[in-house]
């Protein structure tokens, strides 16, 4: 068996009343590896809650209790924050790959490119301290609206994923492997988010075909996603 952990954003702990791209994740990989081969862990499960601006909710989509709603992913939570908290979480609830989509934003609010891609290396220290095994998929980040009009923002996301595919590069071992997943190509923000950020439900069978489609290339888990990836109702 095979444990995941999902680790990211607001775009991965996701809302009152969404799937998660994490639901599209798990559903391809029951779907590939069979139940039995997969297991989903970290500390936290809930959905944030917009109304009260805290995590509280257990309102997903698919209220199904198969579903594994545990993760590591905080509503406003980056790099800068995720670093500290990576070994603790991992010694908690033992993980074998991590899933990690982070980055708008630390470069939105907290770090440059710089001191973001710092505190990617720092997460990645931090995560074999308590692993020395683990892999680690990373998705570069997605601009978002912000990007069309701020162009000194846009600048500093180009930057932190060229630093981002470099700390991948030097970091990458065949001990603990890192992998750096690809922006899927169809993503369109004003079409596969629901306010330029955050996905929609096409946005998520995009990002679940992301991580899915780097783990089967490049390290023969599961199969290419076969999910939805036109824009589906729910």
């Amino acid at each position: 068996m095979l444990r995941f952990m999902f680790v990211g954003d607001s775009m991965t702990i996701g809302s009152a009343g969404e799937h998660t791209w994490r639901h599209r994740m798990w559903r391809h990989l029951c779907d590939t590896l069979g139940p039995e081969g997969v297991a989903v862990v970290g500390p936290r499960t809930a959905l944030y809650d917009k109304a009260a601006g805290e995590p509280l909710s257990q309102a997903y989509a698919d209220a199904s209790p198969d579903f594994p709603r545990n993760h590591l992913a905080g509503w406003g939570e980056g790099w800068l924050h995720l670093a500290p908290r990576i070994s603790g979480a991992l010694t908690r609830d033992p993980a074998d790959v991590l899933l990690v989509s982070l980055g708008l934003i630390d470069l939105g609010f907290y770090t440059n490119a710089a001191q973001t891609a710092e505190n990617v290396r720092a997460f990645v220290a931090a995560a074999r301290s308590a692993n020395p095994h683990v892999r680690m998929v990373l998705l570069p980040v997605i601009p978002n609206v912000r990007a069309e009009t701020d162009a000194p923002f846009a600048a500093e996301v180009a930057r932190f994923n060229e630093l981002l595919a470099k700390a991948v590069a030097d970091l990458d071992t065949p001990r603990s492997p890192l992998l750096l997943a690809s922006r899927p190509p169809s993503y369109d923000i004003h079409l596969d988010t629901y306010d330029g950020t955050h996905p929609n439900a096409s946005g998520e069978h995009k990002l679940a075909s992301a991580f899915a489609d780097a783990l089967s290339q490049a390290w023969d888990i599961g199969g290419p996603y076969a999910g939805t990836l036109m824009t589906p109702t729910g």
